[in-house]
């Protein structure tokens, strides 16, 4: 059937996240997408705004948005599982260009070439920096995750805290754009609503 694209979509929201975790309170696969949309989007504005930049913070919240798609069928492998080796790396990306492209039979074919430089974009006709903030977005999301279950008081987080931090340090080594929503914004979760609305 090539109309239910939108219908498959909408089922992110029954793909649960840290399959292999005890998790405090559990994450869709559409909590997680959106998160990511809206830190990629902040990141390209904080680049154009303190930094100058040009990038399309539009784009980077739509890429962002569909970024995990192809999750809807293969579910959320863990990371330790997925970069376990080289074979399982490259397995699990072909997984996943098979999945994408399942998905995108679901569309009509006048729209699959929109939605595939959505769901798939070639690094070679995008900003590769946009791509990497979004990527980066993504570790955010997950670091973000981390706080939320520490700070629930759930130990289980802990080493993935740890590993998510140093990634982020790196990243924001790399990418001032990250330094900064660390610096400024990262402190803040973890907050009770009290304290924010103070």
């Amino acid at each position: 059937m090539s109309d239910t694209f939108f219908a498959t979509m909408w089922r992110m929201k029954y793909i649960e996240r840290w399959a292999l975790m005890r998790s405090s309170r559990s994450e869709s696969l559409s909590e997680h997408s959106l998160d990511v949309a809206m830190l990629a989007h902040a990141l390209c504005i904080l680049g154009n705004e303190r930094l100058g930049k040009s990038l399309n913070a539009e784009r980077a919240a739509l890429i962002a948005l569909y970024h995990d798609t192809a999750e809807i069928i293969t579910g959320d492998l863990p990371t330790p599982v997925k970069h376990g080796s080289p074979e399982m790396k490259a397995a699990y990306a072909e997984t996943e260009k098979q999945a994408l492209s399942r998905l995108l039979q679901k569309l009509p074919a006048d729209l699959r070439p929109v939605y595939s430089r959505i769901l798939d974009p070639d690094p070679a006709q995008e900003d590769p920096y946009l791509l990497r903030l979004v990527k980066a977005a993504d570790k955010l999301s997950a670091l973000i995750k981390c706080i939320e279950e520490e700070t629930s008081g759930n130990r289980e987080f802990h080493t993935a805290m740890c590993t998510t931090q140093r990634a982020v340090d790196q990243l924001s080594a790399q990418l001032p754009e990250v330094a900064i929503f660390v610096r400024e914004f990262l402190p803040h979760y973890g907050s009770t609503l009290d304290e924010l609305l103070m």
